[in-house]
């Protein structure tokens, strides 16, 4: 497959000013006169480097998605493949048309109709009128604003706006798409028709470039991935693997001594309790457990009471990179919720692994007293669950079917009901 889009080295940097030089004419003379050399080198600036040796290929048909914190260079090197800003150093090569999608809604008229906004905004994003009229019917339909296509778009709700604005750019045809944090455009059902025509897109063997803070859709989408830190590329390679390394980046973890500790942890809610100390299969629960599926989870944790407290309970959590909850542990589900006086209490909680498929997942902590929560821990320690083969067969299936392998009995008969063999 060949390289459609080549960057060498790019980098970009961009002048701050702390201070802004306003002032009058007789101020600036003054200053001319007092300090020239100030004056004209205006040392008061300071450089940026938004985008500093980046180089990668990106193959043509294929969809690359592009993620890192805010402020790492993201949407600047989109705008340099767009060619709508140069780079300082470096170069970038792309063959073919590119279409660009930034800024959702830049080109559209408030006093203008949804109709006239649809000619002007494709017109803006390099769509001759023929190719819009060809596809006008296709956007307004997938906006869903037909009532309102000739009222003026000031009077739109902002989902509808959105809607019609995203539903411009889903219809240019180029040979590569480049779009910056679209998919959160509009409502829940609204994003899943932008995962369905992003998808289009990739099928019908056109390139794509996807930025999005989205991680699950980078992971569905993307055939790769690249990774941005402070301008600097950190990550390019297979999505779930780099998905993963960001997350592990973002977090902090890289490095981190394990600790049985928690009470120096962050906390989302803490009212009356603290949860002070945790383990995990005996070892310090603040760390990376790595564990085979299937096999249990044996917790240990203390819980410091600083008066007595009724009806109390316990509460373990599992949930994917993407905030998903996948499984819960409350210990008033087993066993009823217990008193207990002040001071130091410990509490233990065994339970097989269900069959998750290999990832890396997270484990948060809570304690409660009726219905008030009183200490709540986010994220406190990783999972990295290892498949060691799923049935008789040794295949280990992948996220793409879900997060549960669950055993099941299979036969195959014929129409006369002979068993039909497996394969030797």
């Amino acid at each position: 497959m060949s390289t459609i889009i080549l960057a060498e080295a790019l980098s970009k940097q961009f002048d701050l000013a702390p201070r802004a030089a306003y002032g009058t004419f007789r101020d600036q003379l003054a200053l001319a006169v007092r300090s020239p050399r100030r004056w004209w080198r205006r040392s008061d600036t300071e450089p940026l480097w938004a985008l500093r040796d980046v180089s990668f290929a990106i193959r043509a048909g294929s969809v690359t998605g592009l993620i890192g914190r805010n402020g790492a260079g993201k949407s600047t090197l989109l705008k340099i493949l767009s060619r709508i800003t140069r780079p300082t150093t470096g170069r970038a090569v792309v063959h073919g048309r590119i279409a660009s999608l930034l800024e959702v809604g830049t080109g559209f008229h408030p006093e203008l109709s949804g109709r006239h906004n649809v000619f002007l905004n494709g017109a803006i994003l390099g769509m001759t009128r023929r190719e819009i009229a060809a596809n006008f019917d296709a956007i307004v339909a997938f906006a869903d604003v037909e009532r309102f296509i000739d009222t003026p778009v000031k009077f739109y709700s902002t989902g509808m706006y959105l809607r019609l604005a995203f539903a411009v750019a889903a219809h240019l045809e180029a040979e590569i798409l480049a779009v910056d944090e679209v998919l959160a455009v509009g409502d829940l059902l609204f994003q899943r028709k932008c995962m369905g025509k992003m998808a289009d897109v990739a099928r019908s063997g056109r390139t794509v470039l996807l930025v999005s803070h989205n991680l699950a859709a980078i992971q569905t989408l993307s055939d790769d991935v690249l990774v941005l830190d402070r301008g600097r590329l950190v990550g390019h390679g297979p999505p779930g693997e780099t998905v993963a390394q960001f997350l592990d980046q973002l977090q902090g973890r890289e490095g981190g001594e394990a600790s049985s500790d928690l009470r120096a942890l962050p906390r989302q809610s803490r009212a009356h309790a603290g949860l002070v100390e945790g383990l995990l299969n005996q070892r310090p629960l603040v760390a990376s457990h790595t564990l085979v599926s299937g096999h249990d989870l044996a917790f240990e944790l203390v819980v410091d009471l600083p008066e007595p407290r009724r009806q109390c309970f316990v509460g373990i959590n599992i949930e994917d990179d993407f905030g998903v909850r996948l499984w819960s542990l409350h210990s008033h589900w087993e066993i009823p919720r217990f008193d207990l006086q002040t001071g130091a209490h410990r509490v233990r909680c065994r339970v097989p692994v269900p069959p998750l498929v290999s990832g890396q997942y997270h484990i948060g902590l809570e304690v409660g007293a009726g219905t008030e929560r009183l200490d709540l821990l986010e994220r406190v320690a990783t999972l990295h669950v290892v498949q060691t083969g799923h049935g008789g067969t040794g295949e280990t299936p992948g996220r793409e079917h879900g997060y549960i392998l669950a055993p099941a009995d299979w036969s195959v008969v014929s129409t006369d009901g002979t068993p039909v063999s497996p394969e030797a």
